[in-house]
């Protein structure tokens, strides 16, 4: 029986990784280097120490970059589009129906608190959850289990009754590590990856009420 849903943050509640690509790919452009999606996908759900794409720029110009500047230009940028971003559809409805059917709800983030505070306040969101896992909270990122493990241990729950909602491979594969069910929501940044052994893949949260995921989920697909 399902107790309690686990969200990853960046991507899955809101979409902060489509426009952190496409910060990076402008700005790249203008040092006449092409940052393709499946190459920057590689830190998408978790650090760049998997994957850092100003290490990569360096590497296609062969030679030094500043580093600062690059990181100054992409942050501007960023910025920018962040400004225009909203909840992805049907996240409120989500928390608002877990909370009304007594599900214990969690937080697992590969962000750190600084980043994910913000937001919280801008979109009223700290009300919903009974916890908040974090960067701070682990000695490993995503797709390392920690961040899920400890966030089962919060809220009192099992992973086989817990339904982490993901949009990126690293997210999955920390998910079901740590033994919860998944639900992968791609975004647009995410929407090619090759998702495997998860247990569910909505096009949006919009799409089917949470009642209807739990029901699935506990039935198997039936």
């Amino acid at each position: 029986m399902i107790k309690a849903i686990v969200f990853d943050f960046d991507g899955l509640i809101i979409d902060t990784e489509t426009p952190a690509y496409e910060a990076f790919r402008e700005v790249f452009r203008t040092y006449e280097v092409e940052l393709l999606l499946d190459t920057y996908a590689q830190c998408i759900g978790t650090t760049f120490a998997v994957f850092n794409p100003f290490n990569y720029l360096a590497e296609q110009l062969g030679k030094e970059i500043d580093h600062e500047t690059v990181k100054r230009l992409v942050d501007e940028r960023y910025e920018q589009l962040l400004d225009e971003t909203t909840l992805r559809p049907g996240v409120l409805d989500y928390l608002a129906e877990a909370q009304a059917r007594g599900l214990r709800i969690g937080l697992a983030t590969s962000s750190p608190s600084s980043w994910i505070n913000p937001y919280f306040d801008r979109f009223g969101l700290r009300q919903y959850f009974h916890s908040v896992t974090t960067a701070d909270d682990v000695a490993n990122v995503k797709p390392d289990p920690e961040l899920y493990l400890k966030s089962l241990n919060k809220l009192g729950v099992t992973g086989s009754e817990a339904i982490a909602f993901e949009d990126s491979l690293n997210g999955l594969r920390a998910a079901k590590a740590a033994g919860l069910f998944c639900a992968i929501v791609p975004n647009p940044s995410t929407r090619h990856f090759p998702f495997r052994h998860h247990d569910l893949e909505l096009d949006s949260m919009a799409d089917m009420p949470l009642a209807d995921v739990i029901r699935r989920i506990e039935t198997g697909g039936q």
